[in-house]
This record gives structure tokens, sequence and C-alpha cells, in this order.
């Protein structure tokens, strides 16, 4: 296996974007599906970046294949590389200080996220590079650059598919590995290659319910979205003739309460799961600034939030004795711009910290102590990114993660000037991804 790293190459085909870490082009004319991997899922004899240039630099090779490439292996799908993501897939905006940030195929004058962690996964499969890509999703991170990038993505049920040789980031509540490709079809073939006879399932599923009418979707619309974009979301559930009953104000508050307590759960989950990394030379600003709201959230709010995660998902469960579906948008906006980069320098200049290990700990034995002896300047830049904070405010995601549920984001015909497409979030019972897909399908015919 020849291993090109091109965070700064350029790729066969011409274009110098930063998709992969580590690209393997496939041979002239092979018909193989080529298969594209997230680079926190193992590769045996490949180091597993995770983003990160520490990781890079002092990881060693991985010494066996994530579990969840068994039936790819099996199947010789084509592995085209290891796809570029947000440093230990914790950012949701897709952005890799080190690597390089893949560009968001609607990037015009305006450059926008490529939505993440996912990244170059989604990237992969929008620029065809790949057939499908493997992602993973612990509070979106599957859907929100399938979203950005206008292909499908699929989070599925939590536990279906081993995180063994995953990188992890919440583990034990919230993470999965799911499919991302250009169209319904693609994904059932990535979702085949995740869980062996997904394909007869879809095919049952198509042949149950083949046409919208005979689907109850359950529609919720949430405060602050863009208007253009629920009005999408509406017009696409019509065209495929679903039947749609609004949800009530009752269940719009608990999704958001579980919303909030989802992005807790994840936030304080990536500082249990990265702390040790927080000292190390090569992590960059981001994913310290973010590592430390993880470490606020591990002090103030994560153990409330699991506490209320139960009735959550019973509350998930009695609504789908009512409908087959819920439908939201993915995100309640077009994806933001990418805003200029700061120097580590500056941060340390003006937050007045020079170790970031140390603030974390502080800040997770006393919150409210330790935040108040940085400088308001430091806080912007270091306690809240402003940019990561804004994107999990727009993203109606973690919600979907925080039950276990799985979700399907599909692109959608949207009427603004800046991007043609949004995004549609299906959202179903535990173990529904076949019918999900199905009626993903159903939207996607009607576009």
């Amino acid at each position: 296996m020849t291993l090109v790293l091109s965070g700064c190459s350029t790729l066969r085909n011409g274009s110098s974007n930063p998709i992969f870490i580590a690209y393997w082009p496939p041979p002239k004319n092979d018909q193989r599906l080529r298969l594209a991997l997230k680079d926190n899922i193992d590769v045996r004899g490949v180091v597993t970046t995770a983003g990160s240039e520490y990781l890079s630099k002092n990881r060693p090779p991985a010494a066996h294949d994530a579990r969840c490439l068994a039936i790819a292996r099996q199947r010789n799908v084509r592995i085209v590389g290891k796809a570029n993501l947000s440093e230990f897939a914790i950012a949701p905006s897709g952005i890799n200080d080190y690597f390089g940030t893949p560009k968001n195929p609607y990037n015009g004058w305006r450059k926008l996220i490529p939505g993440g962690s996912s990244s170059g996964s989604a990237e992969a499969v929008a620029e065809g590079l790949a057939d499908v890509a493997f992602g993973t999703d612990t509070a979106g991170s599957v859907r929100v650059p399938a979203a950005c990038s206008g292909i499908v993505g699929l989070k599925t049920t939590f536990g279906l598919v081993s995180l063994e040789g995953v990188f992890p980031v919440e583990p034990e509540h919230l993470d999965t590995v799911g499919p991302m490709a250009k169209d319904v079809a693609h994904v059932v073939q990535g979702m085949d290659l995740l869980q062996d006879g997904f394909a007869a399932r879809y095919e049952a599923a198509v042949a149950a319910k083949p046409s919208g009418t005979t689907i109850k979707i359950g529609r919720l619309t949430l405060s602050g979205t863009d208007r253009r974009i629920d009005r999408a979301v509406d017009e696409a559930l019509a065209r495929a003739q679903f039947q749609v009953v609004a949800l009530d104000d009752a269940f719009k508050a608990k999704w958001e309460q579980a919303q909030r307590d989802g992005s807790a759960v994840a936030a304080a989950g990536a500082w249990i799961s990265d702390r040790k990394y927080g000292d190390k030379l090569g992590v960059s600003p981001r994913t310290r600034s973010i590592l430390l709201v993880g470490a606020v959230n591990y002090s103030t709010t994560y153990r409330q939030a699991l506490a209320r995660r139960a009735q959550w998902q019973r509350t998930l469960r009695d609504v789908f004795k009512k409908v087959d579906f819920i439908a939201l948008p993915t995100l309640q906006t077009l994806p933001p711009k990418i805003p200029p980069s700061l120097k580590l320098d500056l941060l340390k200049a003006q937050a007045g910290v020079s170790n970031l290990q140390n603030t974390a700990a502080n800040i997770a034995e006393n919150p409210a102590g330790a935040i108040l002896n940085i400088p308001i300047t430091g806080l912007q830049l270091l306690g809240i990114d402003v940019l990561e904070a804004q994107l999990l405010n727009v993203q109606n995601t973690a919600a979907v993660n925080f039950a276990g549920n799985p979700a399907l984001a599909i692109p959608i015909p949207v009427h603004h000037g800046s991007k043609p497409v949004t995004s549609l979030q299906l959202v179903g019972p535990r173990l529904s991804e076949a019918e999900l897909l199905n009626a993903g399908r159903l939207i996607e015919s009607k576009r």
C-alpha cells in the first residue's frame, strides 16, 4: 500500500484540497467500490491521526483494522484513503488547523465551513473521490458535514456498529459509525458494509412502503430556524406525499432540553477522552478551547444530563407510537463562513494562559472561579470559540445522539441566493435504518 500524505498535496484529479490525510489513488479503470475512511478509524499498518499533528508524529501504526471494516475487507472494497477531520473529531466546523480544512463544494467568494467533524469524508464523496465514506457521529458529525456539502449521511443506532478500533469521543453513550454518499442508493451500499444483510432489509422496507402516502411524519418546528429552510422542509415532505402532523410545544421543549443535554455530554466526553493530550505540543488552540468547554460541562452539567437520558428515550418511544419518523432541518441556517484564523501566540498573550492543561484542570475543579480569572479577551479566544459555539446552536442533531436513535440527513432544494440546497433530517425509532433510507428514497425521487 502506497501512502500519499495529502494535507498540502495535489490529488490525482488535480485538486489541491486537503480532503485526505492519507490517499491511495485507485488504479485507472478500477471498477471496485471506492471507500474513504475518516481518519479516526483504524487501518492496519497506518497511523490513525484523528486529525492531530501530535498523534500523527507520536502514535504507532494500527496493529489491526477497526472491526467496522470487516465486511469491506471480505468484499475486497477499494479503500482510497484516510479522510481529514476536525482534530480528535470534536469541532463541528470541520476546520483542521494543521492538515488544512477541506473545501466546501459550494464555496464562492465566501469560504463556507465544510461541517464536522467528518469534513473530509463528506468532501471525498462530494468531489467524486469516493463512492461511499465512513464517518463517525457523536453529536452530528456525519449529518452536519452532509448538510453543509449537499450529500446524504446516516447516523446509525447507538451500539449497532462496533466501535472497536475507532478513536473515541464519547463511546459510552453517543459515538456511532455511519455511511455517507451522494445518494440514498450508495448509502445503502455503505450500510451493507457495516451491517451484513442490510441491503435485503432495505429492499423489504421499500416493498412494505413503496410510496409516501402510508408514511406518517411528525413535523418538528424549532424557533430560530431560517424561514426559507423551514419552507424547503415542508415542500419536500409535501412532494413526497407523506402524512404530516405537527408535533406540539410540549415535545419541542423536551427536544430542546435533550439537545442541550446531548451537547453537554458530548463536550464532557471529549474532555474525558482527550484531556491527556491537552498539554501536548501540536494540539491546536481550537481543540484546547473545546476541551476547556468540555471540562466545564463535565463539572457542571454532565451527570445531571445523563440522569435525564432515560426519560428522553421514553419520550421518543411514545412519539414513535404515533408517527413513523420525525422531520426537521438538519441545520437551522445555511453553513456559516470560515472566519480568519488566530495564532497560538496571540491566544496565549491575550488570554494570559501559558499551560492550557492546568487551566482546564482548574476549571474542572472550580469552573466559576477559574473562568473569572481569565481576561474577557481570553474567554473570547479560549473558553468560547465563537464559530464552534455558533454551530452548536444551529445544528439539530445532538438530541438524536442523546437518545441513541438513527437519523438521516438528506439534501433538498432551497430558494436561497448563496446555496441551492439545505438538508432535511429524518429521525426514526431504534434500528429503523432501512425504513429511514426508504423514506429518504422517496424524498430524493421528488427533488
